[in-house]
């Protein structure tokens, strides 16, 4: 049976920083393709991912999802990158807390990024 955090113990997304754990790559027209390995088991990548002519799953950001992954370099919170989209997107990109809170538990979920803590 889960324990459940008591009020103390959650954290605020917005206070959390994200940290990129995988390869990626910018294209020429500025865009971010994110390159996941195709194997996590240790044997399989050590004799299968050399051999193969592509060894990653290739998953394409668009230009607003390009802007964010640039903006996790482990520095800025999820607040400041949403403030951050926010002055350089405007008004097409509302509601910016749902739209980069979900993203983010995107990126989370498939083990794109890390959180760490923000310090003051």
């Amino acid at each position: 049976m889960k324990k459940k955090r008591d009020e103390s113990q959650r954290e605020n997304l917005f206070d959390l920083v994200p940290q990129r754990n995988i390869k990626w790559e910018k294209k020429e027209d500025g865009l971010i393709v994110l390159l996941k390995e195709k194997f996590q088991n240790p044997l399989l990548k050590k004799y299968l991912l050399s051999r193969l002519k592509n060894p990653y799953f290739r998953v394409k950001l668009d230009k607003i999802g390009s802007f964010v992954w640039e903006q996790c370099d482990g520095k800025n919170n999820i607040k400041e990158i949403a403030d951050l989209l926010h002055d350089k997107f405007g008004e097409d990109i509302e509601p910016v807390y749902e739209r980069i809170s979900l993203f983010f538990q995107n990126l989370e979920n498939s083990r794109f990024i890390v959180f760490h803590r923000s310090y003051p």
